[in-house]
């Protein structure tokens, strides 16, 4: 098998290119770095170790464990260039685990890895590249960055399944004009193969699933230690007033969620339609309850450099990471909000999720959902 031919797009020789990776020690980051130096470049690899590096010696399949930092490492030393762990440890737990909780005790559904993104991986990992002298920054995300008329573009990656645009929304025009993806254009099957070529001991390492500082999926035990008392119990309430009966916690609920809500008796099935984390009470209602078709968003960020119109932008919109694009209308605001309106109302719309603008297969931007609502009525 041939090796896969990357352009990073600088105009320098390949040797004289300095690349800073990003590896988890996950395959994709490791086939990253092996095909970049294979190539010639100047490849220097950083881990981020992001929580307690005893407690993550225990964890296996997750991002930026103990595990996997060893893995990194083995790679490193096999193909022959620098590799560096960095402790974020505080940072991480400042800038993702501390939200990460807050939002829950809002009633929201939070997305850490995009705060992660946001903010240590492509704020200060960013920044260290920079120190070292790196001509830009690469990580194993599939994700396309082409070039446009107006500079660096972001699209969704080739293989649909693997698409992570969504998670990195808020990247901004001057992080895409450092970042690379060069996994983007190829396919999952693609990248393993490679890993196989290249004799990575990670080639066939199962992928991470869950959240790095979440074991075995529990975030609720996780957001009951960073915030104690934050499961305390209240009211399953139906829409039309009636106490259903008793939760032990809102933080175990997300809005659209029917399974394990504790209760029957009732002729349709019920769905959690909002949470009010005041009065410690989880709504629910029929699905005709949970549709909306408007979308109000803060902390909204936009990658083209032409501003949205003021009479709105056409855009098809993402709301969940497994979700389908839906047709929409972009308002943008003054002080970073912004209003989406459906052509056709969603279900499910939950607070703390993003909501991600698309133009064809082009990230236009995105925001966090601060609320959904009915603007129409039916």
């Amino acid at each position: 098998m041939s090796a896969c031919s990357i352009s990073l797009g600088i105009d320098k020789p390949a040797a004289a290119t300095r690349v800073v990776v990003a590896m988890s020690g996950g395959v994709d980051s490791s086939v990253t770095a092996a095909l970049l130096s294979e190539q010639g470049y100047d490849v220097v690899g950083i881990t981020l170790q992001l929580y307690d590096h005893g407690a993550a010696l225990a964890k296996r399949g997750a991002c930026c464990a103990g595990q996997d930092i060893y893995d990194a490492r083995r790679v490193a030393e096999r193909l022959g260039f620098p590799h560096y762990v960095l402790d974020y440890e505080s940072r991480f737990r400042d800038a993702v685990m501390q939200d990460f909780a807050d939002s829950y005790l809002r009633g929201e559904t939070p997305i850490p890895c995009v705060n992660c993104n946001q903010t240590v991986k492509f704020r200060d990992l960013l920044a260290t590249a920079r120190d070292l002298g790196a001509d830009c920054l690469a990580t194993g995300h599939y994700v396309q960055r082409i070039m446009g008329e107006g500079g660096a573009e972001l699209h969704r990656a080739a293989d649909p399944r693997r698409d992570q645009s969504y998670f990195l929304f808020a990247t901004t025009r001057e992080q895409l004009d450092f970042l690379r993806f060069p996994l983007g254009g190829l396919l999952k099957d693609q990248v393993r193969a490679e890993a196989e070529r290249l004799g990575l001991a990670v080639a066939d390492k199962p992928d991470s699933q869950d959240i790095c500082f979440v074991p075995q999926g529990s975030y609720a035990a996780v957001v009951q230690k960073l915030r104690p008392g934050a499961a305390d119990p209240g009211d399953i309430v139906h829409i039309d007033g009636r106490v259903l009966g008793r939760h032990k916690g809102i933080i175990h609920y997300t809005v659209g969620q029917r399974r394990g809500l504790g209760i029957g008796g009732e002729e349709e099935p019920l769905f959690v339609v909002r949470l009010d984390p005041e009065a410690r009470r989880v709504v629910v209602g029929p699905k005709a309850g949970l549709a909306r078709d408007s979308v109000r968003l803060r902390g909204l960020n936009w990658l083209p450099a032409e501003a949205p119109a003021p009479e709105g932008r056409k855009v098809a919109v993402k709301l969940r990471s497994v979700s389908e694009p839906a047709p929409a209308t972009l308002y943008a605001h003054p002080g970073g909000t912004a209003e989406v309106v459906l052509e056709t109302p969603q279900f499910g719309i939950s607070p703390g999720q993003a909501a991600v603008c698309y133009d064809g297969d082009r990230v236009l931007g995105g925001g966090w959902i601060a609320a959904a609502e009915t603007r129409l009525a039916a």
